[in-house]
């Protein structure tokens, strides 16, 4: 079952500032519960808005609009205070604002070589963020100790009446075993159970994919926010996607959907990690750009050196990117004739592939996507970076508190 914070936007389209109808037998405090939501939801998102823009925003009447901010204040998740400014005559609108540093998520993730954990403030601020060095090869739960460390030490730092109301992982989808083969590595009950044992007290944590997580965050608040269709592309070591289709996330069976790395655009390339050959991530990966301009060394740093150095205009590596940069125009010609996305994020080192040929890359979509599909698709490198899958992290762990925000708020 899709988590609801992966959802993303109900499958209509509708915004999800808007309150949905109730059912024909909800009670009034369904319809309540949903419109605190919705009030909640549009100030975690959109930051503080006065009761007036509230009203207007949402459909809902000014005397429902300041019952439901009052009720979010008692409970201590909003504040509402008068605007430092204003341009209208008469009593000015009070401003509702989220408790970002009262009000927090634990945001993790488990990543190839290092291990983050954050405190992330409702309305989706980075309170703290601490990292690890990460051995390659270690299984997900081996993870859950040092990042326990991390999140108790952020925590020592947090004020006498901050609350943790969720907690997320965000987990890399393959890591190469000690033998250099790929493996799945996604979120399983092991790495739940062990964060339960960690945290017996607090929330549960809640796991998912790492391109999934960040696609979450590109659509909730970075480039493709409101997207209902999108794929995004995230770059490392491996190459995976999160898809969003009518504004829900396209898991597949067991959670393993997205392994787009994995598609073999070249059957006589290169051998794969995964045992097959000629798989697109072997001519767009980390390791294809640098084979490409003649860089030994795989890691983030030569990674970056070799982008550096075709901006830079060496030749080798100039080389290097607009070969990786075909290659990645040909993947997503194909993700958009099946796909058909409104927008195709690029994150990870992609992000920096694409910014340096984009002009191979729409080239190469122009020549093979079909006309129906490639003429609305917006390619858009991704826009909050290194942060993304943490920033995805803290919406699904806000997931239930934005739902039923009672039900889960803290005491005021």
């Amino acid at each position: 079952m899709v988590h609801p914070a992966l959802s993303g936007l109900p499958p209509t389209g509708r915004s999800p500032d808007v309150p949905a109808p109730p059912a024909p037998a909800a009670n009034q405090e369904e319809v309540r519960r949903q419109n605190l939501g919705a009030v909640l939801r549009h100030v975690h998102v959109h930051g503080p808005t006065s009761r007036a823009e509230l009203t207007a925003r949402l459909g809902l009447n000014r005397s429902t609009i300041r019952a439901l901010a009052a009720d979010l204040a008692a409970a201590g998740l909003v504040t509402e205070k008068a605007p430092t400014t204003t341009r209208r005559a008469g009593r000015p609108s009070l401003v509702v604002s989220p408790r970002s540093t009262r009000v927090y998520a634990r945001a993790m993730t488990i990543e190839p070589d290092r291990l983050r954990a954050a405190r992330v403030g409702l309305g989706g601020r980075v309170l703290d963020l601490r990292e690890v060095e990460h051995p390659r090869g270690s299984c997900p739960a081996d993870a859950v100790r040092p990042l326990s460390w991390l999140i108790r030490d952020m925590e020592r730092t947090a004020g006498p009446d901050a609350i943790c109301v969720g907690a997320a992982v965000a987990v890399t989808d393959t890591t190469h075993g000690r033998d250099g083969r790929i493996r799945i590595a996604g979120p399983d009950d092991a790495l739940r159970v062990a964060f339960d044992a960690e945290f017996p007290s607090g929330p549960p944590v809640v796991a998912g994919d790492m391109a999934d997580i960040a696609a979450l965050a590109e659509q909730v608040r970075g480039v493709a926010a409101g997207v209902d269709d999108l794929v995004y592309l995230h770059g490392g070591p491996g190459v995976s996607a999160g898809i969003i289709i009518g504004g829900r996330l396209v898991r597949g069976h067991g959670g393993h959907s997205g392994k787009v790395g994995h598609m073999v655009v070249n059957p006589h390339g290169h051998p794969c990690r995964c045992g097959s050959r000629g798989c697109w991530e072997t001519e767009i990966g980390d390791a294809a750009l640098l084979r490409h301009a003649g860089r030994d060394q795989e890691s983030p740093d030569t990674v970056a050196e070799v982008l550096r150095a075709a901006a830079d205009g060496e030749p080798a590596a100039r080389a290097a990117v607009e070969q990786v940069a075909d290659w990645l125009g040909f993947g997503v010609a194909n993700l958009v004739n099946v796909v058909n996305p409104d927008t195709v994020v690029f994150g990870g080192s992609l992000r920096e592939v694409y910014l340096a040929g984009a002009e191979t890359v729409h080239r190469r979509l122009d020549e093979l996507a079909l006309p129906a599909s490639r003429e609305q698709v917006q390619l858009r490198p991704a826009a909050l970076g290194g942060t993304a899958a943490l920033v995805g992290a803290a919406e699904l762990a806000f997931a239930h508190l934005l739902a039923d925000p009672l039900g889960g708020a803290a005491p005021a």
